[in-house]
């Protein structure tokens, strides 16, 4: 990401968005087509003749390690646990650039997005809890608080040209505002009694990062390795593991070793030296391959290692780690309940949170700060497409059903709250559709 500069230009030629969001935008589109696949899937196993086996799929269990690191969980809580713990750190290296270079990067640019969704977060949440007050389902309440960006995206994808460009960097950096808080939520409020001795192991990994990245210590695998150790240190803490993945990611040096003016002078001085001589053969002469060596060293240090591996990680996440969970935790018998049915008080609230509270919450809180003039209204935006945008944002999937896991593990209630996010999500995609469409 962000290796290209400049601007996509409209039909009529005017400047629009930035094409390191372009390339983003599609991307998550892309990768949302694939997410319905895996869900779809999920469910057609779960009520197919061999959902026994959809089960058994998932528990199967999976040790490693020794001593007091060993660790022994089922294929399902590796996932969750593990797997979605990169998924977070890649959410967490979107919202430091987001914050540095990007739509949060200046208080005017970041007002509109943030107010809106505090809205989308707070609006949801008291819906639910006053469905569920004091019943069981209380605990979901985080659940209809955040925004799946890459179905939300991949529904504005369908629409093309007719949704304004500066809509879909709201959207955009609406739902990565929205992982934030949903972050915040599950680190204080769905973590386990905690373990001051591991926490304090993995802080004290956490303050070490920082300080290397003061040093310009550039070495992602020494990123990676300390990474683990953050994540098991919080796993054996009782933090859930996942927090670490957007702790890390904080972490990682924003800033190039070499300024543009100086590399684009070296680059042309290997690129001079490559060019001097003349290879014999398939092989380059020594003079050659020094400079090929020192045009990609000065390559890698003109890139901050927050883009690099922002860019290397995302497809594997959008494409490959985002359907496995889905895959894995979209799956409800719609012949079970775990005896407390398909519809209760917790499907009621989750839906009720997504397909009303979101679009509510959204345009309360725009409207609050367009109207005291303390955020301008992107170009060719208006309250109608902002309703749609809204109602778009109420596509919770992948972060409400990891919220819901964590609230209800895997009884009865977790299956009403999966009908009530998979319903409301397909409601809310079509009705910000059919609200976009009529512009």
């Amino acid at each position: 990401m962000g290796a290209k500069v400049g601007q996509a230009k409209t039909k009529r030629g005017r400047m629009a968005v930035p094409l390191p969001f372009m390339e983003f935008f599609q991307r998550e589109a892309a990768s949302g087509v694939i997410l319905l696949g895996a869900a779809l899937a999920a469910l057609a196993w779960a009520n197919s003749p061999w959902s026994e086996s959809y089960a058994k799929a998932f528990s199967w269990k999976i040790s490693v390690g020794a001593g007091p690191f060993f660790l022994s969980k089922t294929l399902l809580l590796w996932i969750n646990d593990g797997l979605m713990a990169l998924f977070f750190f890649v959410v967490g290296l979107e919202i430091k650039r987001e914050i540095l270079v990007g739509e949060l990067s200046t208080p005017r640019q970041a007002l509109l997005p943030i107010a809106g969704a505090l809205g989308g977060m707070a609006v949801p949440s008291v819906l639910y809890a006053l469905i569920n007050g004091g019943g069981a389902g209380a605990a979901g309440w985080g659940i209809p608080m955040a925004t799946d960006i890459a179905f939300a995206l991949g529904v504005l994808a369908l629409l093309g040209d007719r949704v304004p460009p500066g809509l879909k960097v709201f959207l955009a950096a609406l739902a990565i505002v929205d992982d934030l808080g949903a972050v915040l939520v599950i680190a204080f409020f769905y973590s386990e009694g905690i373990r001051t001795t591991y926490l304090g192991a993995g802080v004290g990994v956490l303050a070490g990062l920082v300080f290397l990245a003061r040093l310009g210590m550039r070495s992602l695998g020494l990123y990676a390795l300390a990474g683990v150790a953050v994540w098991v240190f919080f796993l054996k803490s009782g933090v859930h593991p996942t927090v670490a993945g957007v702790l890390v990611a904080m972490t990682i040096p924003a800033r190039v070793a070499v300024e543009a003016p100086s590399f684009l002078e070296r680059a042309r001085s290997y690129l001079g030296e490559f060019a001097s001589e003349t290879s014999k053969g398939r092989l380059l002469t020594p003079a050659q391959h020094e400079a090929l060596l020192g045009l990609t060293e000065a390559a890698q240090g003109a890139s901050a290692p927050l883009q690099r591996l922002e860019h290397a990680l995302h497809p594997w996440v959008t494409l490959g780690i985002m359907p496995l969970f889905a895959l894995a935790n979209a799956g409800v018998s719609l012949e079970a309940g775990g005896g407390g049915g398909l519809w209760g008080t917790v499907t009621a609230g989750a839906a009720a949170g997504l397909l009303l509270g979101k679009p509510l919450g959204i345009l309360a809180g725009a409207y609050l700060v367009v109207r005291t003039g303390l955020s301008p209204m992107p170009d060719g935006a208006g309250w109608r497409t902002f309703a749609g945008v809204g109602c778009l944002a109420g596509i919770g999937f992948t972060m409400a059903l990891f919220i819901a896991g964590l609230a209800f593990g895997d009884g009865g209630l977790l299956a009403q709250a999966k009908v009530g996010i998979l319903g409301a999500s397909v409601l809310s995609g079509l009705a910000g559709y059919l609200i976009l469409r009529r512009g």
